[in-house]
């Protein structure tokens, strides 16, 4: 069981839709019970709140679903808000049998709460029905934000053109409206002809800058984030537009009045069959937003969270070299099964780069490692040796790296029980592992020379309460 990363007991956790307020955020999130698969029994909106990360108040389910029979006998995600002193929440109805043997349409609904706990739903009037042209069984995800230039209230949803899932038609419509009752549809806001589908888009500002967050429903099935100086774009890719890899799926933010975090979740795997296979929902895993000098994001983990661990112990310092190969030094033989391991490392200016080695056997050498390929400029997850342990084969476990080994870089690797997170800088990788052979942690260099300064590892000390 996770003891750092939100997951209640004998629960999957979906989507999730973040509100934050006063320092609290508030998770509504689904519950998968995995009866008798993934994505199995109809859920609504359970409700968890936190301060830190670390400890969580359950309230179990807040918005609840419907009947077999109604509208929203599953509740798809949606966006909670507050005007007033009254909280809203716009959500996807569906109902799953329904809509498969297209007796029903996928369709927005509206609620509201005095507490942001309870909710009174308003089931009759269906709000925003599929438009014309439009997939009504892709018709979801709805977000809303207060346009101040326009004086006006702003819906963008995802949906596609047509129902072939195999064309790009993928693409974020927007209604408006003044007074959250009538909405002016004003068609298409986005569409890139990139994806076959648009998930969880969200839509803020930070400094000068916009940011369009999206999950994109293909292959790749990462979240990704576009940027502009105005909140209809035109829309600025990054050279690395995605805030992680394969492993980090449905992130939504939140600002709590001084953090602004990722709200997504490490998918967990068919462990059974393929190993580079995925399954719908997982663990919660937060990731707060750092805005860099030129606009664009990186991420860290929350400041609160390091409260979990305990005292850290020091690692020597100490220096590796090796002119054509690769070298590693042991940190810890045992590091335990939940720990966070921080570091500088140094490297010279023609290494081909570094890996942090984890979950290594000592005898056997078998190993899952992150690895900073700096000659193919990437951050990758894979097995160590790759041949013939082939566990994490073709995953898409890889973000772009951008520096050659300059300078000094801060590494910061947690792992709790079998999902592995890496920080290189502001660069985030999330993982989740099988078949973990030892709890062993090391640090290697290829082909050029390594100083290791200032590193530490603290172990789980204060295990996540759950109110």
């Amino acid at each position: 069981m996770h003891k750092v990363y939100y997951q209640p007991e004998g629960i999957w956790v979906g989507d999730i839709m973040p509100y934050g307020e006063d320092g609290t955020f508030y998770l509504y999130h689904q519950r998968d019970t995995r009866n008798p698969e993934p994505f199995g029994e109809p859920f609504g909106w359970a409700l968890a709140t936190t301060k830190d990360f670390v400890n969580y108040k359950d309230f179990g389910e807040s918005l609840e679903r419907g009947g077999d029979e109604e509208v929203d006998q599953y509740i798809y995600a949606g966006t909670v808000f507050k005007v007033g002193d009254k909280y809203h929440a716009l959500y996807t109805g569906c109902n799953r049998d329904k809509v498969r043997a297209r007796l029903m349409k996928q369709v927005l609904l509206h609620a509201t709460s005095d507490d942001a706990v309870k909710w009174e739903k308003n089931i009759a009037e269906t709000l925003l029905p599929p438009q014309e042209g439009y997939d009504d069984r892709n018709w979801r995800d709805p977000f809303v934000l207060w346009d101040e230039e326009n004086e006006e209230y702003m819906l963008i949803l995802g949906t596609r053109v047509g129902e072939d899932k195999r064309l790009m038609t993928g693409r974020l419509v927007k209604f408006t409206s003044k007074d959250l009752t009538n909405w002016e549809f004003q068609g298409d806001w986005w569409n890139p002809g990139l994806y076959t589908m648009f998930e969880m888009p969200d839509l803020f500002k930070m400094g000068d800058w916009w940011y369009l967050v999206f999950s994109e429903y293909s292959d790749g099935n990462k979240t990704r984030y576009r940027m502009s100086k105005s909140i209809n774009g035109p829309w600025i890719t990054p050279a690395d537009d995605s805030f992680d890899g394969r492993a980090y799926y449905a992130a939504r933010t939140a600002f709590d009045g001084e953090r602004r975090v990722l709200f997504g979740w490490v998918p967990t795997r068919d462990e059974g069959g393929d190993p580079s296979s995925y399954l719908w929902g997982g663990t919660f895993m937060p990731l707060e937003i750092v805005q860099r000098a030129d606009g664009t994001l990186g991420t860290k983990l929350p400041d609160s969270m390091l409260g979990a661990f305990g005292e850290a112990k020091a690692v020597e310092a100490f220096e590796l070299s090796c002119e054509s190969g690769k070298v590693e030094q042991v940190l810890a033989a045992d590091a335990g099964s939940t720990y966070m391991l921080d570091a500088d490392i140094e490297l010279a200016g023609d290494a081909a780069g570094f890996s942090v080695k984890l979950a290594e056997d000592a005898e056997s050498g078998l190993a899952y490692e992150f690895r900073a390929n700096l000659r193919e400029g990437k951050l990758e997850f894979t097995a160590a040796p790759q041949y013939p342990w082939f566990q994490v084969n073709n995953m898409g476990l890889e973000r772009p790296l951008f520096f050659k080994g300059e300078g000094t870089h801060h590494v910061r690797l947690v792992v709790d029980d079998d999902i592995a997170t890496i920080f290189v800088d502001d660069v985030a990788l999330n993982a989740r592992f099988c078949n973990k052979q030892g709890q062993g942690v090391a640090l290697t260099v290829t082909d050029g020379a390594l100083k290791c300064a200032n590193a530490t590892i603290a172990s789980l000390w204060r295990q996540r309460t759950v109110l």
